[in-house]
């Protein structure tokens, strides 16, 4: 009967010198990831379900955008807070400034040519839940300055987009993807809304550019 041979000391310095090689690189992948410590488990945690059904639904039902006091809007609010150099007039609405579009960088000087985009589109956002909301609760969706939904960006940019998803688009500035992503899931889990597994993978995509 045979029996097995111990360790040798030199077996047992390379296997520690392995443990500590991995250790090592798990620290730097760590250490190089500037992707907030809350995001992944805030993707983890999404619910994962197919895409519901878009009947019955309406930009209608989720009214934007809503007055803020003072003769103010929604949008005037977004405008001024994402802009440098914003001057309004006496009705809130912003005459002069500037704003730079995170999705593709570009630079404008005319409100008029401000979008404001929704992170999470209002579309998006029926078919992963909100279609069973309130018409009150859907408002507040879609006025929301709380949370990082609401940006000024190119008319361009926010044509591109539309009502879709990560999976079939990303920020044409691949800079900007990380942050775009973070707001994404940040949104989504905020309201309990699920991800499609494609979805899902494109947020992950973009992530690993953290």
């Amino acid at each position: 009967m045979s029996r097995s041979r111990p360790p040798t000391a030199a077996g047992i310095a390379a296997v520690v010198v392995l443990l500590l090689v991995a250790v090592g690189i798990w620290w730097i992948t760590r250490a190089e990831s500037t992707a907030d410590p809350k995001v992944l488990p805030q993707l983890d945690s999404l619910g994962v379900a197919p895409a519901g059904s878009m009947s019955g639904y309406s930009r209608d039902r989720f009214p934007h955008w809503a007055g803020t006091g003072n003769s103010c809007d929604t949008r005037e609010i977004v405008l001024q807070r994402q802009g440098a150099d914003v001057q309004r007039d006496a009705e809130c609405r912003a005459v002069s400034g500037k704003w730079t579009s995170p999705y593709d960088g570009v630079v404008m000087t005319k409100a008029a040519d401000v979008d404001i985009d929704h992170v999470v589109p209002l579309a998006e956002a029926w078919r992963s839940g909100a279609s069973r909301w309130t018409d009150e609760q859907r408002k507040q969706f879609a006025n929301d300055l709380n949370n990082p939904q609401l940006f000024a960006v190119t008319a361009a940019s926010n044509r591109s987009k539309g009502d879709k998803d990560p999976a079939d688009w990303k920020p044409p500035a691949k800079t900007y993807w990380c942050t775009y992503a973070e707001n994404y899931v940040a949104v989504k889990a905020h309201y309990k809304l699920t991800v499609d597994t494609k979805e899902r993978d494109g947020l992950a995509e973009m992530l690993a550019t953290c």
